[in-house]
């Protein structure tokens, strides 16, 4: 007869194993607290489903992921991203792999502004691939250039993710902000640090702009950062700033972040009912499956922890003895 606890362990393993077969994370979440929790606690499991379901549905936080989702899709759908790759091009351009900065700066920003990865690589994939392999850049590096820049809006706030994070661990999200801020940006120039690494020592993966292309007149190099660049820059570092120094919540900066998205694409005149509509549809979408994925997770914790494999992960973590340094 099997313990509670290795069933615990048991319910872990096989939602590892079907998320590697390729199931949807937040369906899989579900399912596996369902049989677990039916198997240990019969029909008490449905009164836990919808008691977890109502707990997190109503955390006043959560109302910043669809704000910060639509803030994003705004920029996607406005080609603001496109007048700032444009301007990070030609300033970088003297710089070796001026291409694959340019799209790394981009990225991050981007994902600072929505902390949605799949938007970020599709639309960098869709925005900066082509032209670094028309420069003959090297697929690799192109292809993992876009992936690894894509998944900075993860980490850098203030993230969609984080929010989810602090929402479920009950941890304050403006301290989660706080405390990756540096580490996303070190990331951010460890990046770039590496990327300017190939374009010296391995000129051939990463080419240098033709001169036509970057003897650009400074005057026109200002003129585009200033269009493309500054504007972007200046919405994130205010949504961020405004969390991080105690001046508005996470959800009011994010209304905040949709109203400063709105007026830029309103400015740049690239924005239509359309467009609009596309997006508040996305946002829709995207929301209701952050919804599933955080009531799954919530039951699939309940029953994990319920079964006591919580307990047994966090021994076998305190046994390893791990300081500060080697943790």
């Amino acid at each position: 007869m099997l313990s509670d606890a290795t069933i615990g362990i048991l319910q872990l393993v096989l939602f590892i194993f079907f998320i590697m077969l390729g199931f949807p994370i937040a369906f899989t979440l579900m399912a596996m607290g369902l049989f677990f929790g039916y198997f240990a606690m019969q029909d008490r499991v449905f009164d836990l489903l919808v008691q977890r379901a109502y707990a997190v549905m109503s955390n006043d936080v959560l109302i910043s992921v669809p704000l910060f989702v639509f803030m994003g899709y705004i920029i996607e759908r406005s080609n603001i991203l496109d007048r700032l790759f444009r301007s990070l091009q030609l300033a970088s351009g003297f710089l070796p792999a001026s291409l694959a900065i340019a799209t790394m700066v981009t990225c991050a920003l981007f994902g600072i502004a929505s902390g949605i990865v799949g938007a970020v690589v599709t639309l960098m994939g869709l925005l900066a691939l082509p032209p670094m392999l028309r420069a003959g850049y090297d697929p690799k590096l192109a292809c993992g250039c876009i992936a690894a820049g894509g998944t900075l809006g993860i980490l850098i706030p203030p993230s969609v993710m984080l929010i989810l994070y602090g929402a479920t661990t009950g941890t304050s999200v403006v301290q989660l902000y706080a405390a990756a801020f540096i580490p996303g940006f070190v990331l951010t120039a460890a990046y770039l640090v590496y990327l300017i690494g190939v374009g010296i020592l391995q000129p051939h993966r990463a080419p240098k702009l033709p001169p036509e292309e970057r003897n650009v007149p400074i005057g026109t190099v200002l003129w585009e950062l200033m269009v493309g660049f500054v504007p972007l820059t200046l919405l994130t570092v205010v949504v961020l700033a405004v969390i991080l120094l105690g001046i508005m919540t996470p959800t009011e900066s994010a209304a905040a972040g949709v109203v400063g998205a709105l007026l830029l694409a309103l400015l740049y005149r690239s924005f239509s009912w359309a467009s609009l509509r596309e997006s508040v549809f996305l946002t829709a979408r995207t929301t209701a499956m952050v919804c599933w994925l955080f009531v799954g997770s919530a039951l699939f914790s309940s029953v994990f922890g319920y079964l006591g494999g919580q307990q047994v992960i966090e021994n076998l973590v305190m046994s390893l003895g791990l300081n500060a340094t080697t943790f």
